[in-house]
């Protein structure tokens, strides 16, 4: 029991590492909002919920994100763009997650990354008109113009683009190593 805690802890904490290095990775995809980029690390943070569960990738989660402010707190101050990537990575990797384990094929990973990518595309989006954006314009002097257009034209096809993106890399990387995280889950008993 203790042999497993331990590798979980250091699978869990090597998978933190490959995907705060990924935020590092990251491009345009929209040319008119340039400062919205896509990046990959919500890849490890998919296959620690696979092997070990929701609670693994909500670790994977916020330890990137938490490394990665603290590697910018100079640049950014406010960590509004980092809890927004956490919380897009979560209604990403979480919703995929519990729709996988209903169907554990290859067609039923497809089929829930696409769920994934629908549901964070459509909540970050009522939560950037809600939360996000607002504390944007308030406390970093933002501007985006008229708000429901800034989401419309900008958050909503970003969030499908990134995650059928995410969807079509994680599925290049699945196909390959499906056996192998089974097999990992079920040693942790996921």
């Amino acid at each position: 029991m203790r042999k497993l805690r331990l590798k979980e802890f250091v699978g869990v904490a090597m998978l933190s590492s490959v995907a705060y290095v990924l935020m590092f990775i990251k491009f345009p995809v929209l040319p008119v909002y340039s400062y919205l980029t896509v990046d990959f690390s919500d890849i490890p943070a998919l296959i620690a919920a696979l092997i070990f569960g929701p609670v693994g990738a909500i670790i994977v989660e916020v330890i990137k994100n938490l490394l990665d402010y603290l590697t910018h707190i100079s640049d950014v101050g406010i960590p509004i763009g980092n809890v927004a990537n956490l919380i897009a990575g979560l209604l990403f990797v979480l919703p995929t997650y519990f729709v996988y384990n209903r169907m554990k094929t290859k067609i039923g990973m497809t089929f829930a990354l696409i769920i994934g990518t629908i549901i964070m595309a459509v909540l970050m989006s009522v939560l950037n008109y809600i939360v996000i954006l607002p504390a944007y314009l308030a406390l970093m002097h933002f501007d985006v113009g008229n708000v429901k257009d800034y989401i419309v034209a900008g958050i909503l096809p970003f969030n499908l683009i990134k995650g059928a993106l995410v969807t079509i890399i994680f599925m290049l990387i699945f196909v390959k190593m499906q056996k192998w995280i089974n097999k990992q889950a079920q040693i942790n008993n996921i």
